[in-house]
């Protein structure tokens, strides 16, 4: 049964969204971010009074945690559990928590030491425009493709993009992580003008900055479709390659328009993202 409890209270009050606008949002676009977020590790930003209060990130079991929320063992640290969703109801409990934002491990609970994806976190300059960071992500694609790898593309829900490539769960972290290093420093190396790969904010005026930390162990991206805990109620939208070509933006994507975009299209772009997982090269 649909739990109403503060159901009114705002959580983006700029754009007077509310706990019961966000449930009716995330059961829209469930069929979309299910195979994205169940049995993965979490974690999420939980912001009790809506975006504008007090904030804090939670990626293990808490007391009074809600019932479709699940510890996950981490045989790492087995006295310290992570946690995880199987199902649409454990999404409404994590919004029912004042889970605005959920981020993902790039690993499954069941396989936590084999990455089955590579998270490209492209994060610009304040004075790098939309087309530079469009042009950095068909870049990464293209050098992805060379590499005989597929590649997805998501707003971050912020001013960035994420590129995103399925793996075949044999790898480990170590080698995940290096070839991530790898490209985000032959990205830079070759046009040091557009591209950083360190994260000294200094270095990033008029530049972008290619992230790869987010492809070693407990490290975690933004889940497509996720909402972020900023103003505009903006979310991490999946999009084609012809949708980034077309002029999509990341402004263009919010919770209150996103079911309706997803209703009209013909198609989920990211509808063959397992089917493309390939075995990291070398």
């Amino acid at each position: 049964m649909p739990d109403t409890t503060h159901a009114d209270r705002l959580y983006w009050p700029d754009e007077r969204v509310t706990k019961a606008d966000l449930a009716e949002y995330g059961r829209a676009v469930w069929r979309w971010m299910e195979p994205h977020v169940i049995d993965r590790p979490l974690t999420v930003l939980r912001c009790p009074e809506g975006v504008t209060g007090d904030s804090f990130f939670q990626r293990h079991p808490w007391k009074g945690m809600r019932p479709h929320i699940h510890p996950a063992i981490d045989p790492a640290t087995p006295d310290r559990p992570l946690i995880a969703i199987r199902d649409l109801d454990g999404l409404v409990d994590l919004i029912h928590s004042a889970a605005l934002e959920i981020h993902v491990w790039n690993a499954p609970v069941a396989d936590l030491e084999h990455p089955d994806r590579i998270v490209m976190d492209l994060d610009p300059g304040d004075d790098v425009g939309w087309t530079a960071i469009c042009d950095a992500a068909i870049e990464i694609r293209d050098r992805l493709e060379r590499a005989g790898l597929a590649a997805f593309v998501k707003t971050s829900g912020g001013r960035g993009l994420h590129v995103v490539t399925p793996l075949r769960p044999q790898a480990d972290w170590t080698a995940v992580r290096a070839f991530a290093h790898a490209l985000a420093d032959a990205m830079a190396h070759d046009d040091p003008r557009r591209y950083v790969s360190t994260i000294s904010k200094a270095r990033r005026h008029g530049r972008i900055l290619i992230d790869y930390l987010r492809n070693q162990r407990t490290a975690t991206a933004v889940a497509p479709y996720s909402p972020r805990a900023r103003p505009g109620a903006k979310v991490s939208m999946p999009l084609s390659w012809p949708d980034l070509a077309a002029g999509a933006a990341p402004g263009d994507f919010t919770i209150m328009n996103t079911p309706a975009r997803l209703t009209r299209r013909a198609s989920d772009p990211w509808a063959g993202f397992h089917a493309a997982s390939r075995a990291l090269p070398g």
